[in-house]
């Protein structure tokens, strides 16, 4: 399960990418429109900025933006940042792996077997989707939730 800061902080990343190229957007705004409270999504910002994901600009028309295209931020790399390593369990993790020391033989071991796979679905579906697909799939979603005709009385 994501943290609420990853949550948080996917939230305003799909919204700076709605408004990507458009400027910088206030942390104020950012927090009232997305309903993040202001002091949590400072930290989240500034986590995101410090490596290169956000850029911000100071004093008047100031704000956060996103650092690159929307279509070049994975989301796995955002999960990855903010809460860290995919892996369920150590031993499968890539950046943080460490053995377990109730495992007699890490190769056969049928927890760790399976974990790597459900690390390596998870791995698979965020790395190879960015913020611009995110934001598609919400615009899509409304599109057909318009398009949708409720007959109750």
């Amino acid at each position: 399960m994501i943290s609420k800061k990853t949550k948080y902080g996917l939230q305003a990343l799909l919204a700076l990418a709605r408004t990507y190229g458009d400027g910088p957007v206030l942390i104020a705004d950012l927090a009232e429109e997305e309903r993040i409270p202001k002091k949590f999504l400072e930290a989240i910002l500034l986590q995101l900025k410090n490596v290169g994901v956000l850029s911000s600009r100071k004093g008047k028309g100031g704000g956060y933006a996103l650092g690159k295209p929307p279509d070049e931020i994975s989301i796995g790399q955002i999960v990855r940042i903010l809460d860290g390593p995919l892996a369920p369990v150590e031993c499968v993790s890539v950046t943080a792996y460490r053995p377990c020391t109730e495992c007699r033989d890490e190769r056969t071991c049928g927890i760790r077997l399976v974990m790597k796979d459900v690390r390596d679905a998870i791995a698979d579906i965020l790395d190879h989707t960015t913020l611009a697909d995110m934001q598609k799939r919400s615009e899509d979603a409304a599109q057909q939730q318009k398009s949708v005709v409720d007959f109750q009385i």
